[in-house]
């Protein structure tokens, strides 16, 4: 039986490396908030937002509220994210996605300042994933693996990783990210040729698809760590991941379960993230 890499203890680590420094914040009259910004009521959006609202809270960071109408035009959005860019009490700014179609999703992201890009959202902070420079900040479930695997004292350095998935949200930026850390990284994708086979390769396969138990025992081989990235509703209507459970449970060394894997530390990286900002605009 495989070992369950569960998100809450690495959560409740960086819980607890954010609380110091928001007192040390606070101290010295600085309290970290969050922007969120929503269009319309979409009841995902919703339910990730209370959910950040929670977390907050219960760690002592600030939550500005930003509710617009779906049918708001693009140069108003847009003008309500400059009012966030400048508004000093202000360290974060999440914006809700995927916008309105009449809405360009480019011209939005643009017009959000790097520093206060806490999902990794901006072309700026992608940017600084890839060179390292530190501007910005990394999308948070993309780091979320990371912490888990930094947490569990799953070393990168030298060893194969398979990414599967190439999307901006957690395929690329993970692949380099694991590659900061001197693994070895293959990006998959649907245009790969016996994507299996390279994946059975990997020492450590991070998975995000969002295909309902899609890498299954034909992309396992013994010994493997995998990382599940994905959320979807499989036929039974229950909650699941991208990576066939029973499968890697009877194959692998370690796996994440879905839920309670990469999902419950994707909200504490998105705090850290708030947290980092304020100190360095403290700085």
């Amino acid at each position: 039986m495989a070992e369950l890499l569960k998100g809450a203890p690495v959560a409740t680590a960086i819980n607890e490396r954010v609380a110091a420094d928001i007192e040390m914040l606070k101290g010295k009259g600085v309290e970290p908030c969050l922007a969120i910004v929503q269009l319309g009521n979409n009841d995902a959006d919703t339910a990730y937002a209370n959910g950040a609202k929670k977390k907050c809270a219960a760690i002592g960071v600030a939550v500005k509220e930003v509710s617009l109408s779906a049918e708001i035009s693009e140069a108003e959005l847009i003008e309500k994210i400059n009012e966030l860019n400048n508004d000093t009490a202000v360290h974060g700014v999440l914006l809700l996605r995927p916008l309105p179609a009449h809405i360009s999703d480019d011209n939005v992201r643009a017009a959000l300042r790097p520093e206060k890009d806490i999902d990794g959202i901006t072309d700026i902070s992608l940017a600084g994933v890839f060179t390292g420079n530190n501007v910005g900040f990394a999308p948070c479930t993309a780091q979320a693996c990371i912490e888990i695997l930094d947490h569990y004292g799953i070393t990168l350095k030298g060893k194969t990783v398979c990414v599967i998935g190439r999307s901006l949200v957690v395929g690329r930026p993970v692949a380099m990210m694991a590659l900061r850390k001197n693994a070895t990284v293959t990006i998959c994708h649907s245009n790969t040729v016996d994507i299996e086979a390279q994946a059975r390769q990997a020492e450590i396969v991070i998975a995000a698809i969002g295909k309902a138990g899609a890498v299954d025992g034909r992309y396992m081989s013994e010994g493997q760590i995998f990382i599940d990235v994905g959320i979807n509703v499989n036929d039974a209507g229950k909650l699941c991941g991208d990576v066939d459970a029973a499968a890697a449970d009877a194959a692998a060394a370690a796996y994440t379960p879905v839920p309670g894997g990469v999902g419950s530390v994707t909200t504490s990286v998105l705090i850290s993230h708030v947290v980092e900002a304020a100190k360095r605009a403290a700085k």
